[in-house]
């Protein structure tokens, strides 16, 4: 099975001087990790004499200093030095997800030249970090794997058009949980296809340490000078911020940033996190490795929609073997925010509401 992989990679330079090496960024980021540049060389190996001079040339071709030194203290980033990292962090988080959906249809082309028999297990997917270990479980046992990743939309409907064999979507507990179903039932086809759960996980308002705006609910976005960054159509994150909207009587077209978008849940962070926005919603893990305070306020199950029959078959069983398994089971509790119990259970689409015993074929 070939794997295929793709980086993000930007440049930046002043008019007339030569780019920025991509290793700067790497080298501030190790600053700010170690707290010196010392350390920062101490700990991965590299030459202290080299980093100073990568540092001083970058320096004058900006015109302006990138880290500060202060006795006993340390190094710290310069406020441009933060931006370039956070830059480079913000592309990173927006661009991976496509890049890893566009690396996986260059595997199954590829895949085709050299092992014309190989059948992929095409999923087509709500960006999440459950999702995210699950298609790492898969390669790691050698599943050959094409994965979408789209709104919960687009993927419910991508699987009722043939387009995919698994889709990957999530829907609110609770009050919202009929409208939710009501909202996918036009894609539904009752009896035919059987539902796995994922994971529960927790959905909330991502917003700058110590919350300085004191951002609790979703009332609290129409307040004045607070700036939002919001999820694009159609996903189910959108979905769901929406129906809280209706419930507490909040009107959208008064949320300073509604129409601003981004398409995952680490994008949303790192936007927050750049200091672009004073608040994002989405789910915990994002929020926590870009060093955001995180407000719970609903919960959801993260489930893979597929035919019931093809359930039966071995890709789809060696996947359920996987998501049943103790380290799966494992990685997925790791995640901030998010719950395995019940990992792997299968109901019919008909009784997704209606809680009955759940069947493990």
């Amino acid at each position: 099975m070939l794997e295929v992989s793709i980086q993000p990679q930007w440049s930046i330079r002043r008019t007339g001087q030569p780019e920025l090496p991509p290793r700067l960024i790497q080298l501030l980021g190790q600053v700010h990790e170690h707290g010196s540049l010392l350390r920062a060389c101490e700990v991965n190996g590299g030459s202290y004499r080299h980093a100073w001079q990568q540092l001083r040339e970058a320096e004058a071709a900006l015109g302006q200093a990138l880290i500060r030194t202060e006795r006993g203290q340390g190094s710290k980033l310069t406020l441009l030095a933060e931006k370039l990292l956070w830059a480079d962090r913000r592309i990173a988080a927006r661009l991976s997800p496509m890049l890893h959906t566009l690396a996986s249809e260059l595997e199954v082309e590829l895949g085709r030249v050299v092992s014309p028999e190989g059948a992929m297990l095409r999923i087509h997917a709500s960006h999440g970090f459950a999702i995210e270990k699950l298609d790492e479980f898969l390669r790691a046992d050698q599943v050959p794997v094409e994965l979408k990743y789209c709104g919960s939309q687009e993927a419910v409907a991508s699987l009722a058009a043939g387009s995919c064999d698994v889709a990957g979507f999530h829907m609110p507990l609770g009050a919202f949980a009929p409208v939710a179903l009501a909202h996918y039932a036009r894609w539904f086809k009752l009896r035919e296809q059987a539902v796995v759960h994922v994971a529960t996980r927790k959905q909330g308002l991502m917003v700058a340490p110590g919350n300085p705006r004191k951002l609790y609910t979703p009332a609290d976005l129409v307040r004045p000078g607070v700036r939002f960054i919001n999820r694009q159509p159609a996903s189910g994150t959108r979905f769901l911020l929406d129906l809280m909207l209706q419930r507490d009587g909040v009107d959208a077209r008064r949320i300073d940033g509604y129409e601003r978008v981004e398409y995952t849940h680490a994008a949303v962070a790192a936007y927050v996190a750049s200091g672009m926005a004073d608040v994002g919603f989405g789910v915990e893990p994002p929020a926590r490795r870009f060093g955001l305070e995180f407000i719970p306020l609903e919960t959801e199950r993260y489930l893979l929609l597929c035919d019931a029959q093809a359930l039966q078959g071995p890709r789809l069983q060696q996947m359920l073997l996987l998501l049943r398994s103790e380290p799966f089971r494992a990685a997925v509790d790791q995640l901030p925010g998010y719950d395995g119990q019940g990992i792997g259970a299968v109901v019919e689409v008909d009784a997704l509401l209606k809680g009955p015993k759940r069947r493990r074929p």
